[in-house]
C-alpha cells in the first residue's frame, strides 16, 4: 500500500515558516519541506542532520594514508631510483600529488555516497509531490498515518496555506 501524504502549499516563505514553527511546537512530525532556495531555519530545526562531512573526513584520511603508502612503496621499496645519491624517500616531493589525489578521492567518494544515500541513479524515478515545489512554491509534506490530519490541515490553513492537498 502506498503511503498517503498531506501537502501544505504556501506562496511565500514567512507563512510557511509560521506553519513549520507551529507544527514543531505541537509535536507534529514533518516528513519533508520543499523550498525554491535554502531556508536555514528549516535546515537547523528539521532534525535531520547530514553526516556527509564526517564521512568526507574519513575519506580524506584514508585517501591520504593510501596515497602516501602507494608513493613510498613505488618510489622506495619496489623501484628505487638513484638520482646523484639523493635519498629515495624524499617526502616533500610526495606532498603535491598527495594533496591533489586526496581532494580528488574525497570529491568522487562523497559524490557516490551522496547519490547512494539520496537514492539518485539514472533509472530511479522520484515522485513529484507538487509541480511548483522548488520552483516558486513552498511545500510542507506530512505523512497522514503519523499525524492527526484535521489538526495539520487547520494549522496549515490558519497560517496561510494557499492549498492543502491529499496525495
Amino acid at each position: 500500500m502506498e503511503t498517503q501524504y498531506l501537502l501544505g502549499v504556501f506562496d511565500s516563505e514567512e507563512p510557511m515558516l509560521t506553519a513549520f514553527r507551529k507544527m514543531k511546537d505541537q509535536k507534529m512530525e514533518i516528513e519533508d519541506v520543499f523550498t525554491p532556495y535554502p531556508v536555514h531555519e528549516i535546515l537547523e530545526n528539521h532534525g535531520k542532520k547530514s553526516r556527509l562531512t564526517i564521512v568526507g573526513w574519513f575519506y580524506g584520511f584514508f585517501a591520504t594514508v593510501g596515497v602516501l603508502a602507494f608513493l613510498v612503496y613505488t618510489a622506495v621499496i619496489d623501484w628505487p631510483l638513484n638520482y646523484g645519491g639523493k635519498p629515495s624517500n624524499a617526502f616533500p616531493s610526495f606532498l603535491v600529488i598527495t594533496i591533489i589525489l586526496t581532494i580528488f578521492s574525497i570529491t568522487i567518494l562523497s559524490l557516490f555516497t551522496f547519490s547512494w544515500r539520496a537514492n539518485l541513479w539514472p533509472s530511479n524515478e522520484k515522485p513529484i509531490f507538487h509541480e511548483g515545489a522548488t520552483n516558486d512554491k513552498f511545500v510542507i509534506l506530512v505523512k497522514k498515518e503519523k499525524v492527526d490530519t484535521g489538526r495539520v490541515t487547520s494549522v496549515m490553513k490558519e497560517t496561510g496555506a494557499t492549498e492543502v492537498i491529499e496525495k
